[in-house]
């Protein structure tokens, strides 16, 4: 059997299934979770989706998406769940560092009853299923396998995953998409998926203050350096207070820097809490990830990487522009 089928077996032989994504959810993480969610639901599963924290309030939207549960206010319930559970699922993420250090000490001794699904590089060895396949562009994309694997579609799963194909992708401009993803596409549309809906959902909404939230990164806090070839934006703290930042409130905002004419290489970062979150971006012929790696304790895709810093704003700025240039082709 391939790993599909070995998944839907150890599904078929389990009654209780929790389903897990990474911390900061994305729409890959959110879409992936609840494909699989509609998936168990009609093979009368019990299942709980039980993630690090809350996701944006863009994917509100998303069929039965108030079912996922938060360890930052359900802490205890999700710990029994996930003890108590015969399957867990891994989504979107490949080492249980990626839940974050409250959650990540639930899946010690769990190896045996955990089903890995992702798309990232270097995985580790944490679950008794790992379907690992970093070429593909999304773990929406697997999940989609999965699901026709076991000859099940819904539109409410076929909206969750094109949620997560279109996101990861870059509305389908990244050179991870392949002919297969766009059959994938073809098939979610004739099955039902109305994806005007989904693109207006996730892009044709903004808050007034988001849109002077980004407004203000563009015009105050952009730097194009090393000769017009690297993108550099940030926003500090005060800046996100001020404009009454919500989770969400700056997603593409890494991508808007890269779309700069003449940048191959864009870097993001937000203040909050005594740290910077970090999103770095590249197109071309110029990988992002080693940079992200080898400084800012990140990784992710040749293309698209996160990373953090713990030194102040200002520090981690001048780092990325004393250090970037060592990394440009």
């Amino acid at each position: 059997m391939n790993q599909f089928q070995n998944i839907i077996q150890a599904v078929n032989a389990a009654k209780k299934i929790v389903i897990t994504a990474h911390k900061s959810p994305d729409g890959d993480s959110i879409g992936s979770s609840m494909a699989v969610y509609h998936w168990l639901k009609a093979k009368n599963k019990q299942v709980s989706i039980c993630h690090p924290d809350a996701f944006p309030k863009f994917l509100e939207w998303l069929p039965s998406v108030e079912e996922v549960q938060s360890f930052e206010d359900s802490g205890e319930l999700i710990t029994t769940e996930i003890e108590e559970a015969d399957l867990v699922f891994a989504l979107d993420y490949n080492h249980p560092s990626r839940v974050g250090t409250d959650m990540e000490p639930l899946f010690t001794n769990i190896k045996d009853k955990t089903i890995m699904i992702d798309h990232h590089l270097d995985p580790s060895d944490f679950a008794f299923i790992s379907l690992s396949q970093p070429e593909v562009c999304s773990t929406a994309q697997l999940v989609f396998e999965l699901l026709e694997t076991d000859s099940f579609m819904s539109v409410e799963a076929g909206m969750a995953i094109y949620l997560g194909i279109m996101t990861d992708t870059g509305s389908f401009r990244f050179n991870s998409v392949t002919p297969r993803t766009h059959e994938i596409l073809g098939k979610l549309l004739s099955n039902g998926v109305d994806h005007t809906v989904i693109h207006e959902a996730v892009f044709g909404q903004n808050s007034l203050d988001q849109l002077r939230l980004k407004s203000h990164a563009i015009c105050n806090n952009l730097d194009i350096v090393e000769n017009g070839r690297v993108a550099v934006m940030w926003l500090s703290e005060s800046e996100l207070e001020q404009f009454n930042y919500q989770k969400g409130d700056t997603e593409g905002l890494v991508n808007t820097a890269l779309s700069v004419t003449g940048v191959k290489l864009a870097v993001f970062m937000s203040e909050k809490d005594g740290k910077v979150k970090m999103s770095f971006r590249s197109k071309g012929d110029q990988a992002v990830n080693v940079f992200a790696k080898e400084n800012f304790e990140g990784g992710g895709h040749a293309y698209a990487s996160g990373g953090i810093s713990f030194i102040s704003l200002e520090e981690t700025i001048k780092k990325v522009k004393d250090n970037v240039g060592k990394y440009l082709v």
